[in-house]
C-alpha cells in the first residue's frame, strides 16, 4: 500500500467509525442525557472528575480544561478536575498503595455524592479506572464509562456508557474526543 493509499484508507476508516457513532441512537441519547445531568449537577455546586491513562489521560486533562476555561463561548468557569495532573498524588499513591489505586484514592478524597466521574479507557478494563469507578459508585457519584466497542469491566460499573464503535485504539480515541467535545458544546448551550 502506498503512503497516499494508507492516508486515504485511514481517513475512510475514521469517517466510517464516526458514521456508526452517528447511527447509534442509544449513544446519542446517552450523550444528550449526560449533558443535561452535567448541567444540573454543576448548577448545584457539584463537579466533574475525569481520569484515563496515556492518551486518555491527555483527553481527561483536555476536557477538564474546556470546562474550567471555556469551550467556545464566554461563560463562568465550571468545576472539573482531571485526576491525572497531580504528580505528587499519583506517585505517592502509586508507591504506597499500587498504581491500580491512583485514581480511586483521589475519588475517595475529592468526590462527593452527586458529582460525576468520567472514566476513560479504550479497553474498558484499565484496573485503575475500574477501581475508581467502584469507589465513585460507592460514594454516590454518577459514573460514566468512555470505552470502545468492547466495554469491558467498566460497563457493569457505569450509570452511563459512551462506547466508541470500534476496537482500534486510534479510532476509539477519535470518537472519545468527539463525544467529549459534544458534551462541552451541549453544556455550554444551556
Amino acid at each position: 500500500m502506498t503512503r497516499r493509499a494508507l492516508i486515504e484508507s485511514t481517513i475512510q476508516e475514521s469517517l466510517a467509525t464516526k458514521q456508526r457513532l452517528l447511527d447509534d441512537s442509544n449513544t446519542l441519547d446517552a450523550l444528550e442525557q449526560l449533558a443535561t445531568r452535567i448541567q444540573q449537577q454543576l448548577a448545584t455546586g457539584r463537579k466533574v472528575l475525569l481520569a484515563g491513562n496515556g492518551g486518555s489521560a491527555a483527553d481527561a486533562q483536555h476536557i477538564a480544561a474546556e470546562f474550567v476555561g471555556r469551550f467556545e463561548i464566554e461563560r463562568d468557569a465550571l468545576a472539573a478536575i482531571a485526576l491525572t495532573t497531580d504528580t505528587s498524588a499519583l506517585t505517592a499513591i502509586g508507591n504506597d498503595y499500587g498504581f491500580e489505586h491512583v485514581f480511586a484514592r483521589q475519588v475517595s478524597g475529592l468526590g462527593q455524592a452527586g458529582d460525576i466521574f468520567i472514566g476513560i479507557s479504550t479497553s474498558g478494563n484499565s484496573a485503575n479506572i475500574v477501581r475508581a469507578m467502584e469507589v465513585a459508585r460507592s460514594k454516590g457519584l454518577h459514573t460514566v464509562a468512555l470505552v470502545g466497542a468492547k466495554a469491558g469491566q467498566m460497563h457493569a460499573l457505569a450509570d452511563t456508557v459512551l462506547a466508541a464503535p470500534s476496537t482500534r485504539t486510534a479510532r476509539i480515541q477519535e470518537c472519545h474526543i468527539l463525544m467529549m467535545h459534544l458534551l462541552c458544546q451541549l453544556v455550554d448551550e444551556s
